[in-house]
């Protein structure tokens, strides 16, 4: 057992990592283990100072902190599993194999140049167009006769 100083000082360590749990968010560009392993730090110093979750809480809030682009497989678990007996090592498993096929995927996806085209509008009379196929016949002519 290590010594956690006074009771004022153990409330304010709980109510720190109380609000890291709350506010838990995945980094951007973080991948599932690196992000699980910033999650079990906080639950693993809470655990120490008496401060216990059920598996039910730890699941939903992995599931609450995921991006936005995981939202169609968020909402997959939630609806296929039962998250109150959803233990938290399957969750983690199909997290990160959805991980991997996302990673797959984007390797084998061709990279996408984009760019932008700037339209604009000329507007020809018709003397213009006759001017100009006048101009090219005239052009073909000379070259013809130059063969």
């Amino acid at each position: 057992v290590t010594y956690e100083g006074t009771n004022q000082v153990k409330d304010t360590k709980i109510n720190r990592l109380v609000h890291d749990y709350e506010f838990f968010t995945t980094l951007e560009n973080e991948n599932i283990s690196s992000m699980y392993a910033r999650f079990n730090y906080i639950i693993n110093a809470l655990k120490g100072l008496a401060k216990l979750y059920t598996n039910h809480e730890l699941v939903s809030n992995i599931l609450r902190c995921l991006p936005k682009t995981w939202e169609p497989k968020v909402m997959t678990i939630e609806e296929a599993k039962d998250l109150s007996t959803l233990p938290l090592e399957d969750l983690l498993g199909s997290l990160t194999t959805h991980e991997l096929r996302m990673n797959d995927q984007a390797k084998n996806e061709p990279k996408k140049n984009t760019i932008a085209l700037k339209a604009s509008k000329d507007e020809e009379s018709d003397e213009d167009k006759d001017e100009m196929a006048l101009l090219t016949k005239r052009i073909r002519r000379i070259l013809l006769d130059k063969k």
